[in-house]
């Protein structure tokens, strides 16, 4: 824990860093390619200094500190020596834009920034350094610059870096002399005797640190070494003289400067606690781990809070008790309290085979472990009936996991009013993490887990009595093991705090949702589609086992036949072409092709990469090496896609919905999102998937063109909105307006190209971007683009326009006002600001059109159970929902998919619905 300052027998210790020379360590110690935020801006050396600057607190515990930083543009000893400096290379594009993150990490916890104009950061250390000496500090420079061990002191010490900063050099006035034979004050010249390659000082040629220290030991400085210089005999003392104005330069550009006029002194520098919610923002918005940031916790004290008035939002306090077996329904119909219930639970939460080993209910100011294995058939039917009584308001955190664990025991959670997981998506979609820990740091600026405010009530405190109220035999605990039922004490505790702490987030969260303008699309959006994602989860698609099976020995067949032709046209019997080492070799060696992009492991043998070369120069190894990789990969679908059937022959899927920044849902465990309908193996693969028992069709409606449609109702462009309430082909319209020729002239390769730009223009395309999708010249992409936008001038203005109106907000919105921040559309680097443009372009579009597919199921969902229809949606595959038909219901289906999907959303162009059913996936495609 770092030192306070409240003793004033404590020492004074400051600690000053060298702000870009611990960054620039800190940058080549990660790689940069594996820590990049949800924009693209690299954060290697941001964590690697805040890394660095947690051990240093640790290690040093100073009282004060500073971080100084060089600024750009012109310092006086660049305006006196234009060679200062001037050989070091330029700044890794990487690098670029992490300064100012580092200065924003060290801003937000509590740590002074210095810099002062025309100087470096190593005269603002030199200044803060003789300050601190002058009011008594213990001063402490942590740098890699050999030029500050001039400010060497009994009461100043450098911690020269040599890797990291686990392993330093800690200089004193005698380990300076020990080093280097001269005293701190003496340093200045020896370094400009010896010279300088970092700095681009040349020195004498020919005079080393050795004949440079004897130099100053026997004349006691460079001045009188100057004025004595004709004593100097041999070469190097015709060196000396011949070089005698660039050493006198040197030595001036090295004396660091003691005093500029900085606006803090050392004593400005104390170490303040820091909100600790917006060290976990900060953290959130780089995306880095826990690990990090409990090391960040440990040594720097907090304060919960951040700049808002938190004083409303006090902690309650909660009883703690284990309900026996028999006394459920008494608790709950005690009420404890009004306002809203808290719901958490322990088990697995797979669709397929979910379980519940504990539930948590908190009613008032009381919280209930139930454990299943002891309820009664009247505790069960009392907590059915509590937790789907309408009229009871529960909030939980990841409502659908919890619905899962439930259904094991026939309980549907039917009134969830509030769920903190997707109220945190909402606030901030850009975040990789919402789980309960992250969202208690990130809004009530605590820790989750903690028992310091509350308690279980004193006749349950012990693990003997626990173990006896629900039944279990008392010999079974003891207080040093104590549990419930089976349980361990610390997942109660644990279990308890989960229950609890979404009724607190839930407060702070709607706040924050209704000043955003999100709380409309979270109470009619995303909350009600918890309880429909989870009914098709559990639900799944039945899959035709055998014929899956099938399909996969006859690719197995088909991939092992393309290995073997492969390997015989190059003669190589053992070939593995899954090998890139392998694979180079036959490529660029034996076939002599040319070469792909460099890698650090040789020449790319990546999909991308030997797609073009087989484009550019065709060869039958290369035929049969990307059929060998489709195949494979097909394979390896259908592997994956056998293994997930259940016990009741079906694949039940997860749908993420907090997974995009957009919007949209995802699907893993397996993806049946990512199974195409427009390729062979794709339909074959869909084909295996069938109606289950008492379902006679699977049904498929999709909105055709959705994205394009909402491009044209955003944009207003009268031209887009004319072809689509006309009625026309939307890219036969745009390539005969683009093109100028009649409609019936459009080709279908003039038809492609105005379809890539449409769609590309979504996703922020370039003229590069399209050159290459369409493998023309730029010239012509963007001869197409000027045409584009002459005839559709609504779309430009409305591009130009949405990133402009972002850049100022800070944020886009979907028509349903769903946000997607991006902070980077102001940010200095060029590679970070050009993805969040990208962003900015994308982001309404697709963001609307999830919205509007989700709005689709709700209503559908709702039109279904009003009617009492056994028929279900099963899938949602981006804009398509698949639903499986019960049997007679096929026509009534038909007609109330058509009908709500249809009618999502009112736009200046008409919704197209197109509704297809079959015997199978693939058979009610249209």
């Amino acid at each position: 824990m770092v030192s306070g300052t409240g003793d004033e027998n404590v020492k004074k210790k400051l600690l000053l860093l060298d702000g870009h020379s611990l960054a620039f360590r800190a940058f080549y110690a990660l790689p940069a390619e594996n820590f990049t935020d949800a924009s693209g801006q690299h954060t290697n050396a941001v964590y690697g200094f805040i890394s660095m600057l947690v051990t240093l607190l640790d290690q040093e515990k100073p009282t004060h500190i500073a971080a100084a930083f060089d600024m750009s543009g012109p310092t006086f000893r660049s305006e006196k020596f234009a060679a200062y400096k001037a050989q070091r290379p330029e700044t890794p594009a990487e690098f670029k834009g992490q300064i100012d993150l580092i200065r924003r990490a060290l801003q937000t916890m509590g740590i002074v920034t210095v810099d002062y104009e025309r100087y470096e950061a190593d005269d603002v250390i030199a200044t803060l350094a003789t300050q601190g000496h002058n009011n008594d500090f213990d001063t402490y420079i942590c740098t890699g610059d050999r030029d500050s061990l001039q400010l060497v002191a009994d009461d100043v010490t450098v911690l020269y870096t040599l890797r990291g900063v686990s392993n330093l050099a800690r200089f004193t006035p005698e380990a300076v002399e020990e080093k280097y034979g001269v005293t701190p004050a003496q340093y200045p010249d020896l370094a400009a005797l010896r010279g300088d390659t970092s700095d681009n000082m040349p020195g004498v040629p020919g005079v080393g640190p050795k004949t440079a220290q004897k130099w100053i030991n026997k004349y006691g400085s460079l001045a009188n070494l100057i004025e004595n210089m004709d004593d100097v005999g041999g070469k190097v003392g015709d060196a000396l003289r011949r070089n005698i104005d660039t050493v006198i330069q040197a030595r001036e550009l090295t004396e660091m400067v003691r005093d500029v006029p900085i606006t803090y002194t050392p004593g400005e520098c104390a170490l303040r606690p820091p909100s600790r919610r917006d060290i976990n923002d900060f953290f959130d918005e780089l995306q880095f781990g826990t690990n990090l940031r409990e090391r960040v916790f440990s040594v720097i004290p907090t304060q919960g809070g951040g700049g808002e008035d938190r004083s409303r939002l006090q902690r309650t306090t909660y009883s703690r008790i284990g309900l026996k077996e028999g006394g459920v329904r008494q608790w709950l119909d005690k009420g404890a309290g009004g306002g809203l219930r808290g719901v958490a639970a322990l088990g697995e939460a797979t669709p397929s085979s979910p379980t519940m080993t504990a539930l948590a209910v908190v009613q008032g100011t009381e919280t209930a472990i139930i454990n299943p294995k002891h309820m009664s058939d009247d505790d069960l039917s009392a907590l059915k009936e509590y937790l789907q009584d309408q009229q009871v308001p529960v909030v939980v955190h990841d409502g659908k996991r919890l619905c899962h664990m439930m259904s094991g025991h026939g309980i549907t959670l039917d009134n969830i009013e509030h769920d903190t997981k997707l109220a945190s998506y909402l606030l901030r979609p850009d975040l990789t993490s919402f789980d309960l820990d992250s969202t208690v740091r990130r809004y009530l600026g605590r820790e989750l887990y903690s028992g310091d405010v509350i308690a279980w009530e004193e006749e349950h405190r012990s693990g003997r009595q626990m173990a006896l109220d629900v039944g279990q035999d008392a010999s079974e605990s003891s207080d040093d093991d104590r549990s419930l039922a089976g349980i361990s004490w610390p997942a109660c505790e644990k279990l308890a705090d989960e229950a609890e702490a979404p009724i607190e987030l839930a407060e702070e969260l709607a706040v924050k949702l209704d000043r955003a303008g999100l709380y409309s699309i979270y109470e009619n959006l995303e909350v009600p589609l918890v309880t429909i994602l989870f009914a098709m989860e559990h639900a799944g698609i039945y899959a035709d086992k055998a014929r899956m099976i099938a399909l996969r020995d006859s690719t197995a067949e088909k991939l092992a036949r393309e290995a073997d032709a492969a390997r015989n046209l190059v003669d190589m019997p053992h070939l593995n072409l899954s090998s890139p080492k392998q694979l180079q070799e036959v490529l660029f060696t034996k076939l002599e092709l040319p070469k792909t992009k460099k890698t650090k492991t040789g020449y790319s043998t990546a999909a991308k990469a030997i797609e073009q070369l087989a484009q550019k120069h065709p060869h039958e190894f290369l035929d049969h090496l990307l059929a060998h990789r489709e195949y494979q990969k097909r394979v390896s679908t259908l592997d994956g896609l056998i293994k997930a059937i259940s016990a009741d022959g079906r694949v039940h899927t997860t749908f993420n919905q907090t997974a995009t920044a957009t919007g949209r849902l995802s699907s893993t465990d397996p993806n049946l999102q990512n199974i195409p309908v427009r390729t062979e193996q794709g339909r074959q693969i869909r084909a295996a998937f069938v109606p289950g028992e008492g379902y006679e069709a699977l049904l498929t409606a999709d909105y055709s063109q959705i994205e394009m449609r909402v491009m044209a109702h955003l944009s207003q462009d009268a031209g887009l909105i004319e072809a689509y309430r006309g009625g026309e082909d939307l890219h036969n319209y745009v390539g005969s307006q683009v093109f100028d020729v009649p409609v019936s002239d459009v080709t279908p390769e003039l038809r492609r190209r105005v379809k890539a730009l449409s769609y590309g223009l979504v996703y922020g395309l370039s003229e590069y971007g399209l050159s290459q999708q369409l493998d023309i010249s730029v010239r012509e992409a963007k001869d197409i683009m000027v045409k584009y936008f002459e005839r559709f001038g609504g779309v430009r203005r409305y591009l130009r326009d949405v990133v402009n109106q972002a850049r100022k907000d800070g944020y886009t919105s979907t028509m349903l006002g769903r946000r997607r921040y991006l902070p980077d559309l102001t940010s200095m680097n060029r590679q970070a600001r050009e993805n969040a443009e990208r962003a900015a372009l994308n982001a309404p579009i697709q963001g609307t059109a999830a919205d509007i597919i989700k709005v689709a199921m709700i209503r559908v969902d709702a039109a279904l159970r009003k009617q009492k229809l056994s028929s279900r949606v099963l899938l949602q595959v981006h804009d398509e929902l698949d639903v499986e038909v019960a049997d007679g219901e096929l026509e009534q289906v038909t007609e109330i998919v058509h009908k709500e999907m249809g009618e999502a959303i009112e736009l200046a162009v008409p919704l197209d619905v197109g509704v297809g059913c079959g015997a199978d996936w693939n058979a009610a495609a249209h």
